[in-house]
């Protein structure tokens, strides 16, 4: 009898989804979910990322919102720091928003 391999909880599905954004591609938190077979739970993805420890090497910063926008506010340490980290990448923003035609990734 051969054990069944154990099943990945939604967080970490969501992780190995974001774990391979490529660097200089973003991702929205809808596709995120998607990908990890959990439709319809952007506000999840949101959730399970918000929750990460500090100083994890996934790279939250590449997702974005569905209008390509961050989604922390804008004057916070957070949101500068994704903005520097995307920019860092190469990934413009024009007005604010981040071209998803441009830089998404569908996986």
């Amino acid at each position: 009898m051969t054990a069944e391999p154990a099943q990945l909880s939604d967080a970490e599905r969501i992780w190995q989804v974001v774990a391979g954004i490529p660097p200089g591609r973003v991702c929205t938190y809808g596709t995120v979910a998607e990908l990890a077979g959990l439709p319809r739970r952007a506000r999840m993805v949101g959730r399970v990322l918000s929750r990460l420890p500090e100083g994890s090497r996934l790279p939250w910063h590449r997702v974005v919102n569905a209008r390509g926008e961050l989604s922390l506010p804008a004057d916070s340490p957070g949101a500068q720091m994704q903005r520097e980290r995307l920019e860092d990448e190469g990934i413009g923003f024009v007005r604010g928003r981040i071209p998803l035609t441009r830089f998404g990734w569908q996986g």
